[in-house]
């Protein structure tokens, strides 16, 4: 083992899956290798840079090859690529009339960049499946608990009165806007390959272009120029993978303050397999959230090493290339685990409305102290409204009166309570203003992006 991601034992708990782990396994890297081959072959054949026949022979010749996976490893100790030993005994597969047809105007790098875009085109799909189970939870989720009242948080104090499904409603939020995203840098990530030794397609005459064409339509791919060393789309999908991941990891981080034993609002999961702990029988710890927050830590201080990786010199590079490979596939397996545990916690996710409820009045209720100020700013100036709250909320804290009961007194002490709804102000629903139509937008967004 090197990366936990390949863990028997650790692999899980990321949710490195079998099929998330099998767009990247040798086997299938060998298999785009191969497919990236032939579908040139077929685009050489089209333009009439190598007979038909000859493609015909190299595509029945690539589907029975056995690969020899111990001499390929050998070649990429030796030349720091698969494809030098792969085309090697793909030409001696279609024998010596046909060998010379093989990887033909080409060179390595397209063949290696050209898979590695089918592969992430793969992966790409797996992680939208696993993004819209997520959205689907969080509308569930949202839309169940609408009028489900708790107490906002700013600064990791209780600030105003919100609702929860406002906040699933806001982890829901930025999931449209990164599906939106994604459509639009699909046009730039997912091209093929194709310039030859050295950018130009010079061993291909004036047929490179055309054969480019070709072998774009063979693979369902867009035409590019020859990217050898402009890697923006790259980074720019790993980019996306680190902003998926991180708004997840909001998400996560969030649920694991929630379930705090003192806060008690949320249980990740009824599962009493789910969270234990070696020694305390009581534990549920919320494992999937605390992996959504690794996921995007990670992701994030993989970006950067992405980045770097976009350095490349001249025409063809030497150290950025290794370094993308060993960067991208752990971003897209974290943020297809963190995608794949929030789909899971937004479905099996129990909230304590009660606790909710108990929670408000906390601190005397101090929650309502912004509706009272605004309230008694109808009376006299707003400063000195925010003053006299101000004073009765330290006063409540140690009393067992609440705020709204220290902040009549005082208002009734300077003949200002009367006309004051003070029922209404001492009840955290009825100051919750727009959040019914804020989770209402959010919903219609999310529900758009997935038509």
């Amino acid at each position: 083992m090197i990366s936990v991601l390949d863990s028997v034992l650790f692999g899980e708990v990321f949710c490195y899956d079998d099929r998330i782990a099998a767009v990247f396994a040798d086997r299938q890297r060998l298999a785009d290798l191969l497919a990236v081959e032939v579908a040139l072959a077929r685009a050489e054949a089209a333009v009439g840079v190598i007979p038909a026949a000859a493609a015909d022979t190299i595509a029945a010749a690539a589907a029975a090859l056995e690969v020899d996976t111990a001499a390929i490893r050998r070649g990429v100790a030796a030349s720091g690529v698969p494809t030098i030993e792969l085309v090697r005994q793909l030409r001696r597969a279609v024998g010596p009339d046909n060998a010379g047809f093989v990887h033909r105007g080409t060179t390595s790098q397209d063949i290696v960049d050209t898979a590695a875009i089918v592969a992430i085109r793969r992966a790409t799909m797996l992680i939208e499946e696993r993004l819209k189970e997520a959205i689907d939870g969080l509308i569930a989720l949202a839309d169940r608990h609408k009028n489900t009242v708790m107490a906002g948080r700013t600064h990791g104090q209780q600030a105003s009165p919100i609702t929860f499904g406002l906040k699933a409603a806001n982890w829901l939020a930025p999931l449209p806007r990164h599906w939106q995203r994604l459509a639009e840098l699909k046009p730039r990530l997912l091209v093929v390959q194709f310039g030859g030794a050295a950018g130009t397609l010079a061993a291909l005459g004036d047929r490179g272009p055309k054969v480019q064409e070709a072998l774009a339509r063979e693979l369902d791919l867009g035409p590019a120029v020859p990217w050898h060393t402009q890697r923006d789309a790259i980074v720019e999908y790993g980019g996306w993978l680190a902003l998926v991941a991180g708004s997840l990891g909001k998400m996560g981080q969030d649920l694991t303050l929630l379930a705090q034993t003192e806060v008690g609002e949320i249980l990740e999961s009824s599962d009493a397999a789910r969270g234990g702990s070696s020694t305390m029988p009581h534990k549920a710890n919320p494992i999937g959230s605390e992996m959504m927050v690794v996921a995007a830590q990670a992701t994030a201080a993989l970006l950067a090493a992405l980045h770097a990786a976009a350095v490349h010199e001249h025409e063809r590079s030497t150290h950025g290339w290794p370094l993308e490979w060993l960067v991208l596939p752990q971003m897209i397996a974290l943020t297809y685990g963190a995608a794949s545990h929030a789909g899971a916690v937004a479905r099996q996710l129990s909230v304590n409305a009660p606790r909710m409820r108990d929670n408000l009045r906390l601190d005397g209720g101090a929650v309502l102290a912004e509706s009272l100020s605004l309230a008694l700013a109808e009376k006299m100036p707003l400063e000195d409204a925010q003053a006299l709250v101000k004073g009765a909320a330290i006063e409540a804290r140690g009393s067992s009166d609440s705020l709204v009961a220290v902040v009549r007194r005082a208002a009734a002490i300077r003949s200002l309570e009367s006309g004051i709804d003070w029922d209404r102000l001492s009840d955290p629903s009825a100051y919750l203003g727009a959040t019914r139509a804020i989770i209402d937008r959010i919903l219609d967004d999310a529900k758009r992006s997935l038509r």
